[in-house]
């Protein structure tokens, strides 16, 4: 599952991402993290300082909710419930809050913030009926804002968890604003507000390359 070879420069990072993702809009429980589905892939950083890093995610998961999860009680009536799978790729910067360097000589640990563009692909949805339904795919952006902790564990490893929203440009991961309504099917919800979804998990990733001569951006 792991690359290594030789750098000339940095020290880069690959790894896995594992954890559950929720959603968070007009459908289900308004809870911001409850993870009901399994999320999964692969990251990749290259670490430019002892501060910050270029990171690089691709991500799927199958989001799913349904309103007899959810605390409302007319949602809890209306009964509506999907499913939507979502894969992702995303791009940013990540910056720690203090040095982390893990060719010192103790193990570094630092908590972490991400953030950058986000590009999924998803299903297109929409009620008919009572019940929502497929009725294409789509790609659309996101922004992600993730928050995390991370501890060197050995000489090449480094462990992290870490919490992470997703605020989408779509308002139809869940079939509440389909963008072509002319075959008749509903609209419902907050329709000033776009989805999110969450996603709470682990990171493991190696650690390869020569030690690194930082740069100064």
């Amino acid at each position: 599952m792991f690359l290594g070879f030789n750098s000339q420069a940095q020290t880069y990072e690959v790894g896995l991402f594992a954890g559950g993702s929720n959603f968070i809009g007009d459908v289900g429980s308004t809870s911001y993290i409850a993870p009901n589905s399994p999320v999964i892939g692969g990251i990749f950083k290259w670490n430019r300082s002892k501060r910050h890093s270029f990171r690089f995610t691709a991500l799927f998961t199958q989001l799913e909710s349904a309103d007899s999860q959810s605390d409302e009680s007319r949602r809890q009536l209306r009964g509506y419930s999907f499913k939507n799978s979502v894969k992702e790729v995303s791009l940013g910067l990540e910056y720690t809050f203090w040095d982390f360097d893990m060719f010192n000589d103790r193990n570094p640990s630092t908590p972490y913030l991400y953030t950058g563009f986000t590009y999924f692909n998803h299903d297109e949805l929409a009620l008919n009926g009572n019940n929502v339904q497929k009725t294409g795919t789509a790609w659309d952006f996101a922004i992600p804002m993730v928050l995390g902790y991370k501890a060197v564990i050995g000489t090449k490893f480094i462990l992290a968890f870490e919490i992470g929203a997703r605020y989408t440009l779509t308002d139809n991961l869940d079939g509440s604003a389909p963008d072509n309504d002319a075959n008749g099917t509903l609209r419902f919800g907050n329709i000033n507000n776009d989805d999110w979804y969450m996603f709470t998990g682990f990171t493991v990733t190696y650690t390869f390359g020569r030690k690194p001569c930082f740069c100064a951006f």
